[in-house]
């Protein structure tokens, strides 16, 4: 048996690709959710050595399901079709061919541009592109504009329709912030200097600025060939910074931080000639190799590019990661953000900003009212493990919150997994839905809804 935490329980892989039609439901799916939810995560497809298995090195693995008119038709899980998986599934390989050392069955997110699914990864590893019924098509170039990689989280201007992305690649002395435009084309580029590679997992984008993590957790690929489980590292000699990028050109504004890593941007947006980020913090090592890290802690820095100074206030101190919020406030001011809670809540931050200790609970969603200054808890229970919440706005909404959270949880009486709708203005009320899945999924990292074009036919 093996004693890998990324092998077992809620990680566990599953082994087959399953097709269900027609799902059964709990409750009622509203029947303006016409689209996909699609979720991304390592799903190996051959483990060689149990023991030197790490999440982050599972190919990818998406899971859908589709929703039209009030019913669940359908359920899919498919490997991303790297070359290497094609190879092992005994199927051609799909699209132009590309080199063995970018080519990687992308693991971490699923979004939509430009109509298109694309499986995204970092580092400089190949996107794909996938049909809406998640079979792959090929290797996705940005129409031949792209070919140094991307980043596994971009983010899409609501209102120019544009997705911004930093990447990073490992052996160059810069990063690039790019620009793609609505056809899926890079518009533009800009190459920031760097001393060596970060880990640049996330970013966060405001309407003048864009926000760029430099910080303690350095990518160095020939770790690998030195017996290291992913090429991640802790490096004490590398000063941690934060970087302030005027969107339509200028100099970016380096600003000192203390030791850290930054894992996940919830929002950023511009106040008064400041910039306020939320984001997730690890205050110590982040040691992937030795699967250990500290707690994240949910942030809000206050950038002052003229004082050239950073504040961090601490927003809650549960132990909780993966922020999600409406997307139509991307870049802007905002009030409510969701995050899952997985483990004890060590403790909770009163609105004046003490600490106050709660009863120990686990898998959990948490929206975040960042005006009131107040959270509302959604528990599952012990054993049922939930995965990051997606939020989808109703047609007609008029409030930030007023829309739905969707989000895979497991289900441990049917060892399986359940969609769960739920009513992101009623968090704590019955789900609206859960549509039950025939199979697990396992915990994974980020996925998008995806609605269906009202000017296409449905398929």
């Amino acid at each position: 048996m093996s004693t890998n935490p990324y092998l077992e329980g809620p990680f566990a892989p599953v082994r087959e690709e399953v097709t269900e039609h027609h799902l059964p439901v709990t409750g009622r799916i509203p029947p303006e959710l016409n689209g996909r939810y699609f979720r991304n995560g390592p799903n190996p497809a051959i483990v060689a050595d149990p023991h030197r298995h790490h999440w982050m090195s599972g190919e990818g693995m998406i899971h859908g399901v589709r929703l039209r008119e009030g019913r669940a038709e359908w359920y899919r899980n498919r490997w991303v079709r790297s070359g290497a998986v094609a190879d092992r599934l005994g199927e051609p390989r799909r699209g132009a061919p590309v080199a063995a050392d970018l080519d990687f069955a992308a693991n971490t997110h699923v979004v939509s541009h430009a109509g298109r699914i694309l499986a995204l990864i970092e580092a400089g590893a190949t996107i794909y592109e996938l049909t809406h019924d998640l079979e792959t098509v090929g290797v996705f170039d940005f129409l031949g504009t792209r070919q140094e990689g991307f980043t596994a989280h971009p983010k899409l201007d609501p209102r120019t329709g544009e997705l911004h992305a930093v990447a990073y690649v490992g052996g160059l002395d810069h990063v690039q912030y790019l620009v793609v435009d609505p056809s899926g084309a890079v518009a533009r580029t800009t190459n920031l200097p760097v001393a060596g590679a970060s880990l640049m997992h996330d970013f966060a984008l405001t309407e003048d600025h864009v926000v760029i993590y430099d910080h303690s957790v350095r990518y160095r690929m020939e770790a690998i060939s030195r017996g290291e489980l992913t090429p991640f590292f802790w490096d004490d000699a590398h000063p941690a910074r934060v970087g302030l990028l005027p969107r339509r050109g200028g100099e970016i504004r380096w600003m000192e931080l203390p030791p850290c890593y930054v894992s996940h941007t919830m929002n950023a947006y511009d106040e008064g000639g400041r910039v306020i980020v939320d984001l997730m913090r690890y205050a110590g090592p982040f040691d992937a190799n030795a699967h250990a890290a500290p707690p994240p802690s949910l942030e809000r820095w206050t950038l002052d590019p003229v004082a050239g100074t950073v504040r961090s206030h601490p927003l809650d101190a549960r132990i909780q990661e993966f922020p999600r919020v409406n997307e139509r406030f991307v870049s802007r001011p905002y009030r409510y953000g969701y995050t899952v809670c997985c483990g004890p809540m060590i403790g909770a931050m009163t609105p004046g900003g003490s600490s106050a200790p709660v009863e120990a609970t686990t898998n959990a969603l948490i929206k975040h009212d960042f005006e009131r200054g107040v959270t509302v808890t959604r528990e599952f229970g012990l054993h049922a493990a939930a995965s990051e919440p997606v939020f989808v706005p109703r047609a007609d909404a008029t409030d930030e919150d007023d829309g739905y959270l969707l989000a895979f949880v497991h289900h441990p009486e049917r060892d399986a997994a359940d969609l769960v709708i739920l009513a992101a203005q009623d968090l704590t009320g019955e789900p609206l839905a859960r549509i039950h899945l025939p199979s697990r999924v396992p915990l994974g990292f980020h996925g998008s809804w995806v609605m269906d074009d009202p000017d296409l036919r449905p398929t």
